[in-house]
């Protein structure tokens, strides 16, 4: 289940740089990508949250870390989706540091998935 949440994660990140890059043009992001953004990002999340709860040693070790900075990262998003409801451009360090968290978060779930650390 990991190694789905890992690509489920990895495609949102996609359309977390298309979105990015939106801001860093000063531009409204695409609201739908938003969307379908944190569709992927929350599915990634409830994966990687049902192993770490579900007791199994795929949970254990660095998984939880990766998920409480993914957690952070995804209330990063919320307060970013909240500036965008306002249809008010993010500001790029908001932006930054929110995708800043989630790659550290993804990494850590990487290396703990396929036995890296």
């Amino acid at each position: 289940m990991l190694k789905i949440a890992v690509l489920i994660f990895a495609i949102g990140a996609l359309g977390g740089l298309i979105l990015a890059s939106s801001v860093r043009r000063g531009r409204l992001a695409p609201w739908a990508l938003s969307i379908v953004h944190m569709l992927l990002g929350a599915t990634g999340l409830v994966l990687t949250a049902l192993v770490v709860l579900g007791g199994s040693d795929a949970g254990k070790g660095m998984v939880p870390i990766a998920l409480l900075i993914l957690v952070v990262a995804a209330l990063g998003g919320f307060y970013l989706a909240s500036i965008h409801v306002k249809k008010e451009v993010a500001s790029k360090g908001i932006v930054f540091t929110h995708a800043g968290i989630a790659v550290i978060g993804f990494l850590l779930l990487v290396a703990a998935t396929f036995h890296l650390v």
